[in-house]
């Protein structure tokens, strides 16, 4: 599995989800719409200075669509060169999915099986409910300051 990002400045959104779906690849995505920063492109600060803004797209895939991505953005980035379009991969490990174990048995207790006690219990072997205070809380006299 693998952790692609795309980065690129918003002129060219539309040409790369365009490509994307030319490529077949990329069908599932977060996209990030607002990205200002300072890249080797130059600033992308959304503001009266650096007016640009970047976008990203975070793709989570299979070796064989990344090939397809790249493919893709690389189309893109022949056709617009100076428009700082970036990709990245990270590679991300899967967990492991262990079998549960084996409940350990406490001599005395219940045999338990997920959260169901096998056997019921008597009142008389209940645990006493903790006693309450149900007496309104004494009140002092207010004192004026």
């Amino acid at each position: 599995m693998t952790r692609i990002e795309i980065i690129a400045n918003h002129s060219v959104e539309e040409n790369i989800l365009e490509a994307l779906a030319k490529e077949q690849v990329g069908k599932y995505y977060t996209k990030y719409p607002n990205i200002l920063g300072v890249g080797s492109s130059g600033p992308r600060m959304g503001d009266a200075v650096w007016p640009e803004e970047n976008f990203s797209l975070v793709i989570y895939c299979d070796s064989e669509e990344v090939r397809g991505i790249q493919r893709a953005v690389g189309k893109v980035k022949q056709q617009f060169p100076d428009e700082g379009i970036k990709l990245f991969g990270i590679g991300i490990l899967e967990p492991k999915v262990q079998s549960p174990a084996a409940p350990q048995q406490i001599p005395g207790q219940p045999q338990r099986t997920g959260s169901l006690i096998k056997r019921f219990l008597s009142p008389e072997q209940l645990p006493a409910p903790p006693e309450q205070n149900l007496s309104p809380p004494q009140l002092g006299p207010i004192e004026e300051q």
